[in-house]
């Protein structure tokens, strides 16, 4: 059997809140005992509401914060940037897209040197390699060598967030953390996106950790589903699974508020309102 990519072994995360000037410090427990993994060329959507520790737990997978207690696995190796620091080889096996393609780029940086700057950071490459791996990689997500020295405003969000993935991809990782990639972007454009996370996944072998509020999207690029509420795990297992028979109240209740976007049940809506509206 295969190593995942990826695997968290009942990882928690604490904080420690100052009171202010009438209270003593608190903890808050934003992670609790989270454990899952990832297998190569996989994608794992991790939903729930605001606060339920989605953010936290990106945080801990990217290695921006240690976990307070439990494992983290990258590639079968044991993580532990709290006693060890983050190496270059350990940041180049995962990278980030963020949710905002508008404030995630550097406005006064060309196309060229975001793209250019993780192999600057990270790699040995000379700058003539550094150009035509940028070039590369803006093949690859769409766009042309026309667009290496504009500036991220004289660009759509789409493309902006076409971009973005772009640059994750420079240093080769082999996994992809995806924080609500397509929530700030128009549903034609989520659309295109999603087609071409799909597409890159199958060229290069990609493991993604998709987190999202929207189900339908992950209904669409999901092969394994978590749902978290208040820090834990409430429910895991195969998208299909999850969705057809989900067993946790809180997953019921999460799948019923979300409206449903068939065409049946868009038609229906709409006549709702029709009808409310004439009478």
């Amino acid at each position: 059997m295969s190593v995942p990519v990826l695997e968290a072994r009942n990882l928690v995360r604490d904080y420690h809140i100052g009171g202010g000037l009438f209270g003593g410090s608190r903890v808050v427990h934003a992670v609790k005992g989270v454990s899952f993994s990832v297998g190569k060329g996989k994608t794992l959507a991790v939903v729930g509401e605001s606060g339920c520790g989605k953010s936290t737990l990106a945080r801990i997978v990217t290695m921006i914060d240690a976990p307070t207690a439990g494992e983290l696995l990258i590639d079968g190796e044991k993580v532990d940037i709290a006693r060890h620091g983050l190496t270059k080889a350990l940041r180049r096996k995962v990278q980030i897209v963020f949710q905002n393609p508008y404030g995630s780029l550097n406005p006064r940086q060309k196309i060229g040197d975001v793209l250019a700057e993780p192999l600057l950071l990270n790699t040995g490459m000379k700058a003539p390699e550094r150009r035509g791996r940028a070039m590369e990689m803006l093949k690859k997500v769409g766009l042309g060598a026309e667009h290496f020295n504009r500036y991220p405003h004289m660009f759509s969000g789409g493309q902006r967030q076409r971009i973005a993935i772009a640059r994750a991809l420079m240093v080769n990782p082999s996994l992809l953390v995806l924080d609500e990639p397509v929530s700030a972007l128009d549903l034609s454009v989520q659309a295109q996106i999603l087609n071409l996370l799909a597409d890159l996944q199958d060229e290069f072998g990609l493991t993604y950790i998709f987190i999202s509020h929207d189900l339908s999207v992950v209904r669409y690029i999901a092969d394994d589903v978590m749902v978290m509420y208040f820090g834990e795990v409430v429910e895991y297992g195969p998208r299909e699974e999850v969705f057809a028979n989900p067993r946790h109240s809180y997953t019921r209740t999460l799948f019923a508020a979300t409206p449903k976007s068939d065409v049946e049940s868009i038609r229906a809506r709409l006549a709702k309102k029709a009808a409310l509206v004439g009478a």
